[in-house]
């Protein structure tokens, strides 16, 4: 195994107490949150309880199921052969709000995972409400790394208040799938068998019409029937391809700043092309998919890491690019996983240990990227083995203007703000609301978010 030299702790790092209100707060709540924490051979019982662990092992926490589960513990079994099988306990817990509220409980409780999994949306709000520690350029340093070794727009959008708060492992853009045989038929590939170039919103809504040519009806599915994250990110690129955009939310969530003008005309198109045929009005997340990939549309946007899904329909050819811009700049709806330092208690060697897991996870981040994500962490990006991937290099450029959800206590992915929102989005390409009533439905219903102070 590797020897791992110590080194001081970080400058800046906030102070810890011992059981303050929050903290007292904390304890009290674990159960409540309905955790199931007998015996302390549980990994889950040995973060959040402090059962006596090896000083060597790195306690660690993460939200990944599916495809993205079993790469992930790809990477840990590559940790556990460098440093030994007692090197990592490794922890999965509920995608979304389960998974934060889990975090933040051990947290407040003073029993953390020494490093854990967020959405940079996510770690926004643990940030503000005091539960991470900072990354310094020390921290950095100590393992070799620099901000210059990651994707420069996800790592400008981590640092809050002038500190890094999360370590991005990847950015995972909302993307576009292309059937290549409507595609072909609709004669929108070059002659290497790839998208053309559908820049401006007049290509765009001509290729659409090309294919409900070749289908007979829809050219382009975006899920919205029991699903709110879909129709939020598709608004959220295109919105932010509008010079006119402001930001959606402001003051950490407190203040609803988003241009009306601005969403009426988005949602106005979104409308358009439902009455035209070219886009669905009704479709649930898997029937979204179904229908590109069985032909009936050329076009289907969704998160990239839908990559698998696609791999995995036997006969299917499908290409994949950036959502063309179709306004005034480029823009794309993303989210990165990132590493985080959740607040506590560290010695030098602790936070050596710490820095050293995540490094070890950014070497291996090729694993990663064949899920569909594009890697953060540049030498992985830069590689040949990452550029030679088909069909990810065809849309890895959209992290360089990935758009991020706006910073609020109720916001990131899979929150509450993306349900609320989302809904009344899907609502409108249902046609069961204007852009004008879904507008005011929105200004509404957050408005018990937005006067409510962050509970953090």
């Amino acid at each position: 195994m590797r020897n791992r030299s110590p080194r001081p702790t970080a400058d800046g790092s906030p102070p810890t107490t011992g059981m303050s209100r929050r903290s007292l707060f904390g304890a009290g709540a674990l159960t409540a949150a309905g955790l199931s924490l007998t015996g302390c051979s549980s990994p889950l019982a040995a973060g959040l309880l402090g059962s006596q662990l090896d000083p060597e092992t790195v306690v660690y926490w993460n939200l990944f199921g599916g495809g993205d589960g079993v790469r992930m513990q790809d990477m840990q079994s590559g940790y556990r052969d460098l440093y030994g099988p007692e090197s990592l306990q490794a922890t999965t817990l509920a995608w979304g709000n389960p998974y934060y509220s889990k975090l933040t409980l051990a947290t407040v409780g003073n029993q953390p995972p020494d490093v854990a999994v967020a959405h940079l949306t996510r770690a926004k709000p643990l940030w503000a409400g005091g539960l991470l520690d900072p990354i310094t350029e020390d921290d950095l340093a100590g393992v070799g790394l620099s901000s210059a070794d990651f994707n420069q727009q996800a790592w400008a959008t981590q640092v809050t208040d002038g500190q890094n708060i999360a370590i991005p492992l990847d950015t995972h853009p909302f993307t576009l799938f292309y059937n290549k045989e409507v595609c072909e038929q609709a004669g929108l590939l070059d002659s290497d068998g790839l998208l053309v170039d559908l820049t401006g919103k007049d290509a765009f809504e001509s290729a659409l019409e090309e294919i409900s040519a070749v289908t007979g009806g829809l050219a382009l599915s975006v899920a919205n029937v029991s699903e709110t994250s879909t129709p939020w990110r598709f608004f959220w690129t295109l919105y932010n391809q509008l010079e006119s955009a402001t930001p959606f939310l402001s003051e950490d969530g407190a203040v609803l700043s988003v241009d009306e003008a601005s969403f009426v005309e988005v949602m106005t198109v979104v409308q358009e092309w439902v009455e035209k045929g070219w886009l669905n009005s009704n479709l649930d997340y898997a029937t979204s998919q179904t229908t590109m990939f069985t032909g009936q549309a050329g076009f289907y946007l969704q998160g990239e890491w839908e990559i698998a899904t696609a791999q995995s329909i036997e006969g299917l050819d499908f290409g994949m690019a950036e959502i063309p811009q179709l306004f005034d700049k480029p823009a794309v709806q993303a989210d990165s996983h990132t590493f985080i330092l959740p607040r506590k208690d560290r010695s030098p060697e602790q936070r050596t240990l710490a820095m050293q897991f995540i490094k070890e996870m950014l070497e291996q981040s090729l694993i990663w990227a064949e899920g569909g994500h594009i890697p953060s962490y540049m030498p992985t990006f830069e590689s040949a083995e990452y550029q030679a991937l088909e069909p990810q290099r065809h849309y890895a450029g959209a992290a360089d203007h990935a758009v991020y959800d706006d910073p609020a206590w109720y916001g990131g992915s899979g929150s509450t703000f993306e349900d609320t929102v989302g809904a009344q989005l899907g609502l409108v390409q249902q046609g069961a609301l204007t852009p004008e009533r879904a507008f005011a439905a929105i200004r509404s219903q957050l408005e018990i978010y937005t006067s409510t102070p962050s509970p953090l």
